[in-house]
């Protein structure tokens, strides 16, 4: 699956239709632009909701809260083109986990219309949207004490292949591994609960299959690496 990654600018957005089945449609972010989908970052509360405003006043560094009030603006413009509402009137909720069935699973639209997922690192974030469920994910280059640090947590086979590259080869290869990693964890709403061993997704030029989910790497600014996991 070759996809294309839109880019979410300055000004308010045609986002089409809402993808259906497993079409599949990414944006993608600067979170450092003053204005967003034509709404102002320094006024950005007033479209959020409660949970998301305590989640942004939690954040201590000012670069944190940035980065966060401008990727949840960027989601909910697009989520309104969509639905067709207010980014304002866009109601978010949470899916049960899939493992202990509490109320912290996935973020999804209340009634379901649209899937979709959030990623951001550093000064970009990534977005999804679709029929079925989907997960994104950015990342931005590790440092090599962060190799040699998620090194151990990783499938054994994964493990070796980092390990069999030049010491100045893995920070790469571990970003690419560790977004299509993130992105399939997003999609199931498990999150990191089960460890970073399963499933094993490959560090090489292309995801390795993975059973009732696409997992592709996505276009990316250098520096950086990006992949969606989309079920099947």
């Amino acid at each position: 699956m070759s996809t294309y990654v839109n880019r979410l600018g300055e000004d308010p957005q045609r986002t089409g239709e809402v993808p259906t089945g497993t079409a599949v449609t990414v944006w993608s972010l600067d979170t450092t632009l003053d204005v967003v989908g034509g709404h102002r970052i320094d006024g950005a509360t007033a479209i959020l909701d409660a949970s998301e405003r305590d989640r942004a006043g939690r954040l201590l560094r000012a670069e944190d809260r940035r980065r966060y009030l401008a990727s949840h603006v960027g989601l909910r413009v697009l989520l309104g083109g969509y639905l067709g509402l207010a980014p304002q009137d866009v109601a978010l909720v949470r899916e049960d986990c899939p493992c202990c069935n509490g109320p912290h699973g996935r973020p999804a639209v209340a009634g379901g219309a649209v899937q979709f997922s959030l990623s951001h690192s550093d000064d970009l974030a990534y977005l999804a949207f679709a029929g079925v469920p989907v997960g994104i994910d950015v990342e931005a280059t590790p440092s090599a004490e962060a190799v040699v640090d998620v090194l151990p947590s990783l499938h054994p086979a994964e493990t070796a292949e980092l390990s069999a590259l030049p010491v100045a080869e893995r920070p790469e290869a571990l970003a690419r591994l560790w977004a299509r990693k993130e992105a399939y964890f997003k999609g199931t709403g498990t999150g990191l609960a089960l460890g970073l061993a399963d499933p094993y997704v490959g560090s090489g030029p292309a995801p390795a299959p993975v059973p009732g989910w696409q997992v592709t790497d996505l276009p990316s600014p250098p520096a950086y690496a990006a992949a969606l996991a989309l079920r099947t």
